[in-house]
This record gives structure tokens, C-alpha cells and sequence, in this order.
């Protein structure tokens, strides 16, 4: 039996008109979005830079060659080239286990990943210091071992350790549940060990998403103040990282310098953006031609 939908010509623009918006609406809109980014983002971005080249370039250069900053570069790179591997190593694991594996204590191993975003970095920094400082539960230990953690570079590497360790997880955990366990199952049963599996299996299909999410990490650790605030001591030239040697040049006024750090820092956030929307881009680029095979 053949049946015929008849439609009014008169309903398809009523349709049309109660799911999409006035022109006028969507230009205000855009308007109103590309205003905010103009006064809370693009303003202040081209305020750093003007005010770091106010002096002249060779203020300019003079500023970023000085043996304070130079060593707060060294220090902040070596907190990042420590943290960021050490965060990939365990959100690899750990979005591995969650994604892959049922197992008692699942749940709060998720929680645990999310502590440092609910927990503020002065406290994490704070609880650095009341174990590892002089009055410390685990002072006795560290002098045994003759090592200082507080106001030193361990305790600046454990608090950037801490507040970046879920950015790599987070981005993984979700990714592995999505794509399931029916390829390292394929795998396993045709032979492969379990490390094979996860080589050639498990880490391909989550390449893109692993270094998004260590890109974010490191834009975390080069940009961290609060914690490593705590646990430095603020001793110029050797606890100072690059977010710390602005606010030190900043309260002596000498702006021009701490306004060429800052910038530094502001085109290694500008890096991070262009390296996140390459990689946004090239993911879902991937996922077309894997949906489409």
C-alpha cells in the first residue's frame, strides 16, 4: 500500500524560523563574542609586548640575558622537562588501567586523578612545606638522606608534579573508553603479548589525543605560580622560576624587565595555542577518515 505525505508549502518556513535564529541575533552575538575576546585576551596580550618593547629592543634583550632570568628559564624548563615525563608516564598507566581494566578501587583511583583541579595550588604548595619543611612528619627522613626538598628544586618539581599530573589522564581516560576493547582483544587472540598490544594497538589509536594532552601539561608547568610560590623561598637566581621572576621585577619596578619575561612567557602560551589548534585539526581529521573506512 502506497501512502503520500503531503506537506504545506506554508510549513517548512515556520519550521525554518523557529530553529534558527534572526540575522541580527547571530551578528550580535559574534559581536558581542569577538568583543570579549578583544577586551579579556587580545588587549592584554598586546599590552604585555608593547610594554616589554617600550625601552628599545636592546632593553629588551638586556632583560632576557640577565643572570636572574636566565636562571629562572633554566629552572623552569627543568621543572617542565621533569614533570611533563613523569605525568606521561602515569597518565599513560593510569588511563590504561581505567579505561581498559575492571578492577576494586577503580573509582577512587578517578577522583584521586582529579584532586589537583579541586584543591588550590597554594594549599598543595602548603602541604609540601608542612611535610618537608623544618618542623615536618618527614623531615627526619629527608636529613637522613641529606636531601632538601623545600625551598629547593625538588620541592618546586613535586609541586609542578602535582597540579599537572590529570591533564594527560584526563585526556586519555575518555578517548580509551570511547574506542572500547575490541582491537586488543583481536590482538590478543592472534598472538600478541600485552605490551605489543599496547604498542601497536592501544598508543596508536590514541597518539593525537596523548600529545594534546602533553602539550597542556607543559603550558601547565612552564605557567605554574602558586604552588611553586609556597615551596621556593623566592632566593633569586636559584628558586625563582619565570612566572616568580616577573612578580619579584614587577614589585621593585622595573617593569620593562618584567614585562619581557612575561612576554616569554605569553609566546609560549601563543606556541601551546598554535600547536593545540593543529593538533584539534589533525585528530578530527584523523577520526573523518576512520569513520569513513
Amino acid at each position: 500500500m502506497n501512502t503520500t505525505v503531503t506537506i504545506k508549502a506554508g510549513t517548512a518556513p515556520a519550521q525554518r524560523s523557529a530553529v534558527t535564529e534572526a540575522p541580527w541575533v547571530r551578528r550580535a552575538l559574534i559581536a558581542l563574542a569577538l568583543a570579549f575576546l578583544a577586551a579579556f585576551l587580545l588587549l592584554p596580550l598586546v599590552s604585555v609586548f608593547t610594554e616589554a618593547l617600550r625601552n628599545g629592543l636592546g632593553t629588551y634583550v638586556e632583560a632576557l640575558t640577565d643572570p636572574d632570568a636566565l636562571a629562572a628559564i633554566r629552572l623552569t624548563l627543568i621543572a617542565a622537562a621533569i614533570a611533563v615525563p613523569a605525568n606521561l608516564v602515569f597518565g599513560v598507566a593510569a588511563a590504561w588501567a581505567i579505561a581498559k581494566f575492571e578492577f576494586r578501587g577503580k573509582t577512587f583511583l578517578t577522583t584521586l586523578i582529579d584532586l589537583p583541579f579541586s584543591v588550590s595550588p597554594v594549599v598543595a604548595g602548603l602541604i609540601y612545606v608542612l611535610m618537608f619543611g623544618a618542623s615536618g612528619w618527614a623531615r627526619p627522613l629527608i636529613d637522613s638522606v641529606d636531601l632538601q626538598i623545600v625551598f629547593a628544586v625538588p620541592g618546586i618539581v613535586l609541586a609542578t608534579i602535582f597540579v599537572t599530573f590529570p591533564f594527560v589522564a584526563r585526556e586519555l581516560i575518555p578517548l580509551m573508553q570511547e574506542q572500547g576493547t575490541d582491537s586488543e582483544q583481536v590482538a590478543l587472540s592472534l598472538g600478541a603479548s600485552g605490551w605489543q598490544t599496547f604498542r601497536h594497538v592501544t598508543l596508536p589509536n590514541v597518539r593525537w589525543g596523548l600529545l594534546y594532552g602533553v602539550l597542556l601539561c607543559n603550558a601547565r608547568a612552564m605557567g605554574e605560580f602558586g604552588a611553586v610560590s609556597v615551596v621556593s623561598g623566592h632566593i633569586r637566581g636559584e628558586t625563582n622560576t619565570m612566572p616568580l621572576h616577573v612578580e619579584i621585577l614587577y614589585n621593585e619596578y622595573n617593569f620593562a624587565a618584567a614585562f619581557a619575561v612575561a612576554s616569554l612567557l605569553a609566546l609560549l602560551a601563543l606556541l601551546t595555542l598554535a600547536l593545540k589548534s593543529f593538533l584539534e585539526a589533525r585528530h578530527g581529521a584523523d577520526l573523518a577518515r576512520s569513520h569513513g573506512h
